[in-house]
């Protein structure tokens, strides 16, 4: 009874190993071309929001981390930076508006280094379907308004729904939603202004 008890847990120790080294194998097969698919996503994404005219680096490997309560938390968020012939001219950063209706709101805002706000876009929120779900881009164009608009400062009275005395549209029967998301992005354009002096200074993505 014992040497068959055994007999079964050594075969049940080789398949586990085994199981684990080919689920290694796997992975080690896989993972270049992965990372490659998750890249064009990204640039796929940034061409969103960003004239690729614009700049002609890459960016996918400019990739820093920063970390500040005007990007909505204490987190790092991944900023992306843009330069033509050497020279930065804009960036795409991470940003969270921690006040959406059903929580955080992740998103991914372009700007100069001049306060304009260059585009935006949702990647991430729980928004109730039919109301809060219009900041995304499948839903409704509305987030495409925030484009190619300045931001005077962190304060900018036009940067605010037209409830609050802004500029932009609220939707029908959801405020906090647009409202989280415009507050959101003009912080990030302001806090993006700050970046070119810390260009030098700042951890690189391969960090985390």
């Amino acid at each position: 009874m014992i040497a068959t008890l055994r007999r079964y847990g050594l075969i049940l120790a080789l398949f586990a190993a085994g199981t684990t080294g080919l689920s290694g194998f796997v992975y080690t097969l896989t993972k270049p071309a992965i990372e490659q698919q998750a890249a064009e996503q990204q640039k796929a994404l940034f061409a969103q929001i960003l004239p690729p005219g614009m700049y002609d680096n890459d960016m996918i490997a400019e990739c820093y981390l920063v970390t500040d309560p005007m990007l909505g938390n204490n987190l790092p968020h991944r900023l992306y930076v843009a330069r033509k012939n050497g020279e930065p001219v804009a960036a795409v950063l991470e940003s969270t508006a921690p006040d959406g209706y059903s929580g955080a709101i992740q998103l991914l805002v372009a700007a100069d280094f001049n306060q304009t706000v260059l585009g935006s876009r949702v990647t991430e929120h729980k928004e109730t379907p039919g109301l809060g779900d219009k900041i995304d881009t499948r839903i409704s164009d509305w987030i495409t308004t925030l484009s190619d608009k300045h931001v005077d400062s962190a304060a900018d009275q036009h940067w605010a729904v037209k409830k609050d005395g802004g500029d932009f549209d609220q939707f029908t029967g959801a405020t906090i939603t647009p409202r989280a998301v415009v507050n959101a992005v003009r912080k990030t354009a302001v806090y993006i202004q700050t970046l070119p002096p810390q260009l030098t200074e700042l951890p690189h993505c391969g960090a985390e």
